[in-house]
């Protein structure tokens, strides 16, 4: 009783048919998923890239929260240009809410200079959402004497919308200062689509605004950038991010041992701590692997089993001499 109880509290949170404002899923490795993260990191790596990352966030609730995502991008060096494709499937509830999202993306390259570029991009989404009414318990099925619960109770709000879809935008830009510094800045859910399951809705997809940004520093010359791969180098980042009345703010870095990676953050929401998140990297030339662990300090605790996250990249291509010629030089941000 208790653990339906709590996953009934869970979806309400999230629940889009009683006026509340829908939140995306979010990833602490972002940088492993850049599209995700910002559309106009579309095409910002020499070669093809595949991307692939789960996150189970609170497993020992038992319906908690699960999101996948692919995506594939490519550069074009003949129209300075980079494209992607990318879908996410999230799974609420232990399924009672699911939806999955299919984007479109492009990005303009532009060489402001010999040390300075910028990359703009536009993201175009087709989202479905679907509510599984057999997976919730609605409080007018709640005996109020004793707690038990009707199963045979439906909201009659639900019994003609169990799935809704919508049209969705986003828009980005990132620049980058040699490979020493970068900063991007991302809005998405432009429009702010109507994601409720009711007519007529109450509900919406706010706006997420997002900036994050960061340096590379070489622990082994002592100076910014210009690192080999043998270097060991510390990556301070910050990534903040704003849906609604929701404020986060992740700050933490990176340290690179190749072919090693070890990360360490902190993400607060303005309301209360969130999370200290610790991330294990295996890098090669053509592809990568991440592990990254949120250990829960808010309110709902470590009894939660905190979020487990898997990031996989594959890169099509391996050489470095195939693009040195790169005429428009790729923007230097993390990998993970």
């Amino acid at each position: 009783m208790i653990r339906r109880l709590s996953s009934l509290i869970l979806l309400l949170a999230f629940m889009v048919p009683f006026g509340t404002y829908g939140q995306d899923p979010a990833f602490s490795q972002y940088y492993a998923n850049p599209m995700y993260l910002n559309p106009a990191m579309a095409g910002s790596t020499y070669c093809g890239r595949l991307t692939l990352n789960y996150r189970n966030q609170w497993p020992a609730l038992s319906k908690g929260y699960v999101t996948y995502n692919v995506g594939y991008d490519q550069f074009l060096e003949k129209i300075k240009s980079g494209y992607g494709v990318m879908f996410t499937a999230d799974r609420q509830g232990g399924g009672a809410i699911n939806s999955l999202m299919m984007s479109g993306l492009y990005s303009f390259k532009l060489q402001a200079s010999e040390s300075f570029r910028i990359d703009f991009g536009a993201q175009a989404t087709y989202q479905q959402m679907k509510v599984d009414v057999d997976k919730l318990v609605f409080g007018d099925a709640i005996d109020p004497n004793n707690g038990t619960i009707d199963p045979a109770y439906h909201d009659p709000q639900f019994y003609d919308s169990k799935s809704v879809g919508f049209v969705d935008f986003s828009a980005g830009l990132m620049a980058g200062y040699e490979d020493k510094f970068y900063v991007g800045m991302a809005v998405h859910h432009l429009a702010e689509p109507d994601n409720g399951f009711t007519d007529p809705s109450e509900s919406k997809l706010s706006r997420k605004f997002t900036v994050h940004g960061g340096a590379d520093f070489n622990l082994s010359t002592m100076r910014f950038g210009d690192a080999e791969e043998d270097d060991i180098t510390l990556s301070p980042n910050f990534l903040y991010q704003q849906q609604g009345e929701f404020h986060q703010l992740n700050a933490g870095l990176y340290g690179n041992i190749y072919p090693f990676v070890a990360g360490l953050w902190f993400r607060h929401n303005f309301e209360n701590p969130d999370a200290i998140i610790v991330l294990l990297g295996f890098r090669q030339p053509a592809y990568q692997i991440g592990y990254s662990f949120d250990y829960t300090l808010s309110k709902i605790g470590i009894s939660s089993g905190g979020a487990h996250e898997v990031s996989f990249r594959w890169e099509f291509c391996i050489y470095k001499e195939d693009y040195k010629k790169r005429r428009i030089k790729v923007i230097n941000s993390p990998s993970f």
